[in-house]
């Protein structure tokens, strides 16, 4: 997995003919799919943009970088803008359909999940599944590099007209980060930079 994650950088300059394969693609969406969430409550959803005179529009609220609209693929993480007990009740109902198991059995389950986002107050929820959208975003990530799939993690952007370009607030969501994927130009300067980390000696503490 090391060779494949030093492979993988922050691709500025991105091949604007080449595409990824649909099946492919269909892959790297699982990934997102199958992310890592706190209580497993996955409060995000991720929007695709495909069409290119909205990838243009949203370039320009992204300081025009060029990644938005050259990028084979656009991806928009989003985080929920609230989660109800509603929400939780349904995602509890699932888990019992999908493990077979009866409803009741989780009721523990269900109410350390309730209780817990009860006493976050808004900020702090808000905060907390933004954190989530991150991980999900790792998985992206990682994956991307798997299938030598260049990638190039986003916050250089204008959230707020991302949303009302996107319609977010009628979905109560919000936009967290971007995501292009595709495959890097042959002429850009940044692939060929060696990776720059910390020392293991200097990152990881043994107790």
């Amino acid at each position: 997995m090391s060779e494949y994650l030093n492979w993988r950088y922050a691709t500025q300059k991105f091949d604007p003919v080449r595409k990824i394969p649909e099946a492919e693609f269909l892959e790297l969406l699982e990934s997102l799919r199958l992310a890592p969430s706190s209580y497993g409550l996955q409060p995000w959803k991720f929007v695709v943009a495909r069409d290119e005179g909205l990838r243009k529009a949203l370039r320009k609220h992204a300081w025009d970088q060029p990644q938005v609209t050259d990028a084979s693929h656009l991806i928009v993480l989003c985080a929920l803008k609230g989660i109800d007990p509603d929400y939780v009740k349904d995602f509890t109902a699932r888990v019992a359909k999908s493990r077979d198991v009866a409803p009741g059995s989780l009721s523990g389950y269900e109410q350390a999940m309730l209780n817990s986002l009860k006493t976050m107050p808004a900020q702090a929820l808000s905060d907390w599944m933004k954190r989530q959208v991150y991980l999900a975003l790792g998985m992206l990530l990682a994956q991307c590099a798997h299938k030598k799939i260049d990638s190039c993690p986003m916050e250089g952007f204008d959230a707020k007209k991302f949303d009302e370009i996107l319609r977010l607030k009628k979905l109560d969501l919000g936009s967290v980060v971007l995501c292009p994927i595709g495959y890097r130009a042959k002429d850009d300067q940044y692939a060929g930079l060696k990776k720059v980390r910390f020392a293991k000696n200097e990152v990881f503490i043994e107790k």
